[in-house]
């Protein structure tokens, strides 16, 4: 009697094996889209978290860039050097600026906080391939950055 598996057996397990990963393959790459929007709706928070108390502790005017050519947001200070900037992930992009201006579509978007004054209501809407949509938003009264899931 002869031990081992025919050619036919080992083809329809690779035929299972091909299956079963084709079935799973669009799912975990919804879940790694909807991971990448998250982490960068949670950096985009920080950041601008940052800007915010950099503006109150060290008392400048700090200006956020929001540029949709660059898929980036930047924040400049009136202190020598600094300067930040956080590019968005792969698969995830600025879709827009709100307050939305209704005249021209603007590249770059640009906002001013100034300490101890009241933060602009601005938000930054992004977006993924899949077509899942988020605003991070800041609200004026609190200073907060808010994430609105659309």
């Amino acid at each position: 009697m002869r031990r081992g598996i025919t050619l036919i057996e080992m083809m329809v397990v690779v035929t299972i094996i091909a299956i079963v990963a084709g079935l799973s393959f669009p799912s975990l790459t919804t879940g790694l889209d909807g991971l990448r929007l998250r982490s960068a709706t949670d950096s985009i928070a920080s950041f601008l978290n940052l800007g915010m108390n950099r503006a109150e502790r060290r008392r400048v005017i700090v200006e956020v860039l929001v540029s949709k050519q660059e898929n980036a947001i930047l924040l400049r200070s009136t202190d020598p050097g600094f300067q930040r900037r956080l590019d968005m992930p792969e698969g995830i992009t600025i879709s827009k600026i709100h307050p939305e201006i209704l005249t021209a579509e603007e590249a770059v978007r640009s906002f001013m906080l100034y300490p101890g004054g009241v933060i602009p209501r601005f938000g930054i809407e992004i977006a993924n391939r899949k077509g899942a949509h988020r605003i991070v938003s800041v609200d004026p009264i609190t200073g907060v950055p808010e994430v609105q899931l659309q």
